[in-house]
């Protein structure tokens, strides 16, 4: 099957390059009905592994909100070192993807084979690193009891490392084959696995424990590694991923293609670690502010992540599709590809905004469960975040579409210099001006974030405009 997927011509739709109707109302139509039947499974793997992370925050909630304030810092902690290996593991779908464009399955084999090492090779010392993470939070000048529990949770969740980052290199891979269906099927059943597992190991059941926070970051770790074997085993049973032969080698160095992942991942985690630093100095600015206002700024930042979970999948979806048309040697399709998921991405958060707008004052009452009638304040302020939330949601989307369709292109060193230009002599100096010196609190560093975004925004929808109007296609490796 290999050979003779091999044999064929490499560039079966070169073609479409001069086609009459490449810029035609059909072509249009086919790429958006294309890109939304990728985007879709995409997507609701996102908000399923996000439903995961909310459910956790709700549990959490029935411990009170000093437990709610300290998980915000400790996910801080936590997505630190997990943004650290993103962008290396992300980097597996543009390189397969223009593989699988290129009709070359040993390639995508290889791209495979080098996410998953890059797994193991960064994997260990950043989960060690979580041991830490009571002292890294009284280093930053946190209170020392929200730092002995966030500790205690990152005991336990600090493990989750690995086997998320591999399950999202195999997930990639799925979809760079345009099969990303089996991926969001084991999500959406470790959904209600992680929720009873959590309940069992938070409060206790069935002749354990009660854990507290340490059961909740335990449950999320042992359903990470259920989740993650269960999608090798589905790649090397079923079709059509067995035929790759996922595992096979896997021992083999393959020295060429791990500089091509360096060479693109690590722009990507540069990327995503000043994105997420300036969240995460958002949750530390409103530490500084008062428990309430962390508290209510967790919430609202959950909310805001599920919104986001749905642009975010068809970004990948944006990525692959990309990816495929550079394989082919495509550019219109290129362009098609990008403008196409941008435009869903709108159409969604157009509608999100003002869902959420009209629901911010109800929102706040599923994460503080117990405590909602006696936490009026922190309810009142996660409603005032949300509402500046909905002035980024468009932005938001449309700046992580634009850099998935830019990654599809391996264009990610210029979108570096823009995120740090975007989020941090932009975003967070704003915010925190705002925050402290104009004396806004706590919605002034939303302000800030707001601002950031849609800076950002408008860099990254430009320089696809601009590279995909100049022609040129990036080099895609071929397997020897």
């Amino acid at each position: 099957m290999v050979r003779a997927m091999l044999a064929r011509d490499p560039h079966p739709d070169s073609a479409a390059v001069a086609a009459p109707d490449a810029w035609g109302w059909a072509a249009w139509r086919t790429d958006v009905l294309e890109t939304l039947r990728l985007a879709w499974p995409m997507a609701l793997t996102q908000l399923g592994q996000v439903a995961m992370m909310t459910t956790d925050l709700v549990l959490l909630g029935y411990l009170g909100d000093r437990v709610v304030a300290a998980a915000a810092l400790a996910n801080t902690v936590l997505f630190g070192a997990f943004t650290i290996g993103l962008g290396f593991v992300s980097a597996v779908a543009p390189l397969a993807s223009q593989a699988f464009g290129a009709r070359d399955p040993r390639m995508v084999r290889r791209a495979l084979r080098i996410g998953l090492w890059a797994v193991a090779v960064l994997g260990v010392p950043l989960s060690l690193l979580q041991m830490w993470g009571e002292d890294i939070l009284l280093a930053l000048g946190q209170a020392p009891e929200a730092a002995a529990i966030a500790g205690r949770y990152l005991t336990s969740l600090g493990w989750s490392l690995m086997p998320a980052w591999a399950f999202m290199v195999v997930r990639n891979f799925m979809g760079a084959v345009n099969r990303p269906e089996p991926a969001l099927w084991i999500t959406l059943a470790a959904i209600p696995a992680n929720a009873g597992l959590a309940w069992v190991l938070m409060f206790g059941g069935f002749g354990l424990p009660a854990l507290d926070v340490l059961g909740a970051g335990l449950a999320t770790t042992l359903v990470n590694l259920g989740m993650c074997a269960a999608a090798l085993v589905v790649c090397n049973t079923q079709r059509p991923f067995r035929k790759y032969h996922v595992l096979g080698r896997f021992w083999r160095p393959d020295w060429q293609l791990a500089g091509k992942l360096a060479a693109v991942g690590a722009p990507i985690t540069g990327a995503f670690l000043l994105e997420f630093g300036a969240f995460s100095a958002a949750a530390l600015f409103m530490g500084l502010i008062s428990t309430v206002a962390l508290a209510a700024h967790q919430i609202a930042l959950q909310v805001a992540a599920i919104v986001f979970m749905v642009p975010f999948g068809i970004s990948l979806a944006a990525t692959v599709r990309v990816g495929h048309a550079v394989g082919r040697r495509d550019m219109p399709a290129v362009r098609r590809a990008g403008f196409a998921a941008c435009g869903l991405g709108l159409v969604f958060m157009g509608v999100m905004t003002v869902v959420v707008a009209l629901t911010r004052h109800v929102i706040p009452l599923a994460f503080l469960g117990g405590d909602a009638a006696s936490a009026p304040e922190t309810r009142a302020l996660a409603a005032v975040l949300l509402a500046l939330a909905t002035s980024f949601f468009l932005a938001d989307g449309l700046q992580t579409i634009a850099g998935g369709a830019l990654r599809g292109l391996n264009d990610t060193r210029v979108p570096l210099v823009f995120a740090g230009i975007a989020f941090w002599p932009i975003g967070m100096l704003a915010g925190y001006l705002l925050a402290f010196d104009a004396g806004v609190g706590a919605p002034g560093i939303w302000i800030g974030l707001s601002l950031g975004l849609i800076v950002q925004a408008i860099l990254l929808v430009g320089r696809f405009q601009v590279l995909t109007r100049r022609g040129r296609l990036p080099e895609v490796l071929h397997a020897t």
